[in-house]
């Protein structure tokens, strides 16, 4: 009988989680843990597919983990589009300038935007670049990345020591992989790219933010 009854408030459970309202279900997800050690240094990107955690490391790129939590702070990464994205390499997308689906959006100039901040200095390491990790794009100077930033698909040790890694994929990696290809003949750009919905600060929206 028991174990009827618990069955039963299960399903009860799920149903009622159908009809939850949008906020309801923000605050179920703002209260949801995620594996990472510090809520302050983390990103939440919404993708169509699902969320994406991402945990930055600010002890390897102090300012690159700065200015995407500011741009991320600022709303400026909302609705950005994944505009360079190779199957089996990486998906590129944080081209605030050229690449925001509600103001600004540009296909033909997509991918050689920035924000308005200066553009940061390199902070390479020895991080390899493994499936799942997430570095600075940036022009020949090294010293170029702004805005715009990269995931793995896969390993891609031929990066390694030439651009700055600035975290990696914690959960949701499979949202990822989901996100629309380019065309390789195109150098990767997708003429109807996916997009992040929203980017936030996992610290900010455990707090309601």
């Amino acid at each position: 009988m028991r174990s009827l009854t618990r069955r039963a408030a299960l399903a009860a459970a799920l149903l009622a989680s159908v009809f939850l309202s949008p906020a309801a279900l923000a605050q179920l997800h703002a209260k949801t843990e995620v594996p990472v050690k510090d809520p302050e240094n983390a990103l939440v990107i919404s993708l169509k597919s699902g969320d994406v955690v991402i945990e930055l490391l600010p002890d390897v790129a102090p300012l690159h983990v700065e200015r995407l939590k500011a741009l991320a702070r600022a709303g400026a990464y909302d609705n950005v589009v994944f505009h360079r994205v190779i199957d089996g390499f990486m998906a590129q997308t944080g081209d605030v300038r050229f690449g925001d689906r509600d103001g600004g959006y540009d296909p033909r100039r997509v991918g050689t935007g920035g924000s308005d901040l200066p553009d940061l200095p390199a902070e390479f390491s020895d991080i390899p670049f493994d499936r799942g990790v997430v570095g600075m794009a940036r022009a020949q100077d090294p010293d170029s990345a702004n805005s715009q930033f990269f995931i793995m698909f896969a390993d891609g040790h031929f990066l390694n020591g030439q651009y700055t890694v600035l975290g990696r994929v914690v959960s949701g990696m499979e949202h990822v992989d989901a996100i629309r290809k380019g065309d390789r003949g195109r150098n990767g750009m997708v003429p109807d790219p996916d997009e992040m919905l929203s980017v936030r600060v996992l610290g900010d929206v455990q707090q309601g933010g």
